[in-house]
């Protein structure tokens, strides 16, 4: 199976899945955005499913990976998120 992205080309610009977006600014909301508290947040919410009853595996097929093998690309996404205005 091929790793999903929450990156995606949208006309020409690449974007941010908004629900993986949203995902992260809730859990920025919760933590702040200092690491690795921050990644420990995002496991709990995931595993207790409390952004929109999401678990581990939905937030892996928009491309949230909390798991060692896409770390740096869910690093990556967060410090986009956390870059927004």
């Amino acid at each position: 199976m091929l790793p999903r992205s929450a990156w995606h080309i949208v006309g020409g610009v690449e974007t941010i899945n908004p629900v993986a977006r949203d995902f992260i600014l809730f859990c920025i909301h919760r933590q702040g955005n200092q690491w690795p508290a921050l990644y420990d947040e995002m496991c709990r919410v995931a595993g207790r499913r409390l952004f929109r009853g999401l678990g581990y595996d939905e937030l892996r097929e928009m491309g949230i990976y909390l798991g060692l093998g896409g770390i740096k690309d869910t690093i990556r996404t967060v410090n986009a998120v956390a870059a927004l205005p």
